[in-house]
């Protein structure tokens, strides 16, 4: 199993990356995590524009969803005609967000180039892969991801605050793909993202034995987002960069 960070950037695309879209990769089987602004031009560095199997969406917030409307342009629009119904996975009103998002009606929407699926709490074959949801701590539903392939398992926590789910799910993990969007500091929003610290913290209550911090706003220094973390968790740790791949083996 293969990881490329296609995206990482917190919130809104940075000088250095998209927003959020991890490629999955086993068995010549392509899964794409996420599909936020920006990503879907540096995707075509690592794959072709339609050798993408599938993807998962863990919430419909514009910096994890966004891209999935020009990607819909591309499938519908392709020059040698339209592209069959790409399976998406996503929280249960996808369909309709999504058309909104392109203003679209309804029916039938992007269906004509995506074949939608709901997601819920529990596990499912995707491709080659094991895959396991639960819902994570953040204003909108929100879906954090185990994935399980030949003895390997990688975890993707989605947004979230803090969370026994997201311990749950990386409980043992070969990699912890896990967001720190703050920076510890005094009246942070409860039940939205992790400081670089709380990360570090439900790393090592999960015994993960590796940890990616992504999701971090371009504002914040990834530096002592790392440092915080380190101090929570003392496995091996470092930031996410878009354009870089992990092999699990």
């Amino acid at each position: 199993m293969r990881l490329t960070i296609v995206g990482c950037s917190g919130s809104f695309p940075g000088p250095a990356s998209p927003a959020s879209c991890y490629l999955v990769e086993a068995e010549g089987f392509r899964m794409l995590l996420d599909l936020g602004n920006g990503a879907l031009g540096a995707l075509q560095r690592h794959i072709g524009l339609f050798h993408v199997d599938a993807i998962c969406l863990s919430h419909l917030h514009a910096d994890h969803c966004l891209d999935l409307c020009s990607y819909w342009v591309a499938r519908r629009y392709a020059p040698d005609g339209p592209k069959p119904p790409l399976p998406v996975y996503g929280p249960a009103d996808t369909a309709d967000r999504m058309a909104r998002a392109y203003d679209l009606p309804p029916q039938p929407g992007m269906r004509d180039a995506f074949d939608f699926r709901t997601l819920v709490p529990g596990t499912r074959e995707i491709g080659p892969f094991l895959v396991s949801v639960d819902h994570v701590n953040h204003p909108v539903e929100t879906f954090g991801f185990r994935i399980e392939h030949g003895g390997r398992t990688l975890v993707y926590s989605g947004d979230t605050g803090e969370s026994e789910a997201l311990v749950r799910l990386a409980h043992g993990a070969d990699l912890l793909l896990c967001e720190a969007s703050f920076l510890d500091q005094a009246n942070l929003p409860t039940d939205l993202h992790l400081t670089g610290r709380q990360a570090g913290e439900h790393a090592a209550r999960a015994e993960a034995r590796r940890v990616l911090l992504t999701h971090l706003v371009p504002w914040n220094d990834p530096d002592s987002t790392l440092e915080e973390a380190a101090g929570a968790y003392p496995g091996r740790i470092a930031v996410a960069e878009a354009d870089t791949t992990h092999d699990l083996r």
